[in-house]
């Protein structure tokens, strides 16, 4: 059955559509396919925006002391297939258009943890939107909810995470189709937002994910969430959150969802930041996700390899020595007639 968003504040519904297509194994370069060629619908295909053959990457540079805001073009190198690129463009981009997506966990795992989560988040928008930018937020638990759509108001998006509540299924069903309503639709939040939200967006799109990182009963999975999120250039933060005696006194089994948000994140040009649950390390998280974003560079370079065949090609960014860069993995190679600047 497709999987749609439940509209619960704005009655506003994500496309219906999810694909069965298995993406590329996050960290390497995608399986070669045996089902039968299809049309290629570049509505469908949307990847790291190639423009004129033309990529953009963002990413961030790091040393001992801290990030770092005085690179310049010579300093850095980008390797696309292990091949050397040259830089065309190379600028900071603190002030450019940002597009935030929310995506809170609320399945029963959380009911202890979720009001520092609306509490920070909402504290996080509040500190880092300004009037050129947006966010939404989506909930997801047995279902997937759109609970606000595109906004630059920071009250809005308050008033809708304060209205997200634990969603059990108890009584209520799930919008799958499973068996059962028991579940967490992790996987099918992250594919959505990215495919149905952010993918026709242009500038930085960062997805912030409030999660204990467990998964039941998506119909996406880690590899179809992280390609998704690739396509739509969209960087994931994941923020871990867990009452982890959720997992050890009530039957639910080990908790494990750290590794694959870690390269779900990873892959994307994010990172994990683990919180466990203690307010003040939430609140040290959305601190530092807003110094990343103040610090972010933007590269630009017309690939060596000039064809538009839909390939995945790996992506390794390097500056001086000491330093760590923190950028995707890759894009795929697929031509866009917008830009992503």
């Amino acid at each position: 059955m497709r999987l749609f968003l439940v509209a619960a504040a704005l009655c506003l519904a994500l496309s219906p559509a999810l694909r069965a297509q298995e993406a590329p194994e996050p960290g390497g370069p995608p399986p070669a396919s045996d089902a039968p060629a299809q049309p290629i619908n570049q509505d469908d295909t949307q990847t790291l925006k190639v423009n004129v053959n033309l990529v953009n990457l963002y990413f961030s540079v790091r040393d001992k002391t801290g990030f770092i805001t005085s690179l310049h073009k010579d300093d850095c190198s980008i390797y696309e297939n292990k091949e050397l690129q040259k830089i065309k463009n190379f600028t900071q981009e603190k002030n450019l258009p940002l597009t935030i997506g929310i995506l809170l966990d609320t399945s029963g795992s959380q009911m202890h943890v979720l009001p520092l989560e609306q509490q920070s988040g909402a504290e996080f928008l509040k500190d880092v939107l300004t009037p050129k930018d947006e966010a939404f937020l989506i909930s997801f638990d047995i279902n997937v909810n759109l609970l606000a759509d595109y906004t630059n108001s920071p009250r809005e998006i308050k008033r809708a995470i304060d209205r997200a509540e634990i969603n059990t299924g108890a009584g209520t069903g799930s919008v799958t189709g499973n068996g059962t309503a028991r579940g967490t639709l992790l996987y099918d939040a992250v594919y959505l937002a990215a495919h149905d939200k952010l993918r026709q967006e242009a500038g930085r799109k960062i997805l912030v994910l409030l999660t204990d990182g467990g998964d039941q009963g998506s119909q996406e999975n880690l590899k179809t969430a992280t390609e998704a999120a690739q396509k739509a250039n969209a960087i994931i933060y994941v923020i871990l959150i867990a009452d982890r005696g959720f997992y050890s006194g009530g039957g639910f089994g080990i908790y494990s969802g750290d590794r694959d948000m870690e390269r779900l994140a990873t892959d994307t040009g994010g990172r994990v930041i683990n919180v466990g649950n203690n307010g003040k390390k939430l609140e040290e998280a959305f601190d530092q996700i807003q110094d990343e974003l103040r610090t972010q560079y933007l590269a630009s370079f017309t690939p060596t390899n000039p064809k538009i065949d839909g390939t995945f090609r790996t992506l390794n960014v390097t500056c001086q020595p000491g330093q760590k860069v923190q950028a995707r993995k890759g894009y795929y190679a697929t031509s866009d007639a917008s830009t992503d600047d």
